[in-house]
């Protein structure tokens, strides 16, 4: 299983949004530059987290991007099942419809129980703790810098 740049690129925004929650909008650009993504493809990203209300945009000089909500109220799970269209890490979860095996496959209960699982992770983290870890991580390169 892979997670896709989508979801990689979108946790990434969205923790530079979180990180200046409050701090005012930040434009797309300045995003881009510091994570050396496309802003083409961010500006991509942007509208589906627009759509699912996780970041607002504002327009005018001042204008860019600002968490929707407090970081600590969004989940990554949210982000994630926003960037990848759901969890379900096989088809005939999302869809036991397109499924004739569903009431008899072993292997579709353990798809689905690791999916429970990583939703449950997923929902457990919010941006928040993203912060959190993204701090602990330069401090850690700090010191082994020196």
């Amino acid at each position: 299983m892979k997670i896709s740049t989508r979801s990689r690129y979108g946790l990434r925004l969205m923790l530079e949004l979180a990180i200046n929650y409050q701090k005012g909008p930040i434009f797309l650009r300045d995003i881009a530059e510091k994570e050396d993504i496309s802003e083409k493809y961010l500006s991509q990203i942007v509208i589906a987290l627009k759509a699912r209300n996780l970041i607002n945009s504002l327009r005018g000089f001042r204008g860019g991007y600002v968490l929707a909500r407090s970081p600590s109220c969004i989940t990554l799970k949210e982000i994630v099942e926003e960037m990848e269209g759901g969890l379900s890490l096989v088809p005939c979860l999302s869809n036991p419809l397109i499924c004739e095996r569903k009431s008899r496959c072993a292997t579709r209960d353990i798809w689905d129980s690791l999916r429970v699982l990583l939703a449950e992770k997923l929902e457990s983290l919010t941006l928040k703790d993203l912060i959190r870890i993204n701090r602990e991580k330069k401090e850690k390169n700090i010191m082994y810098n020196i």
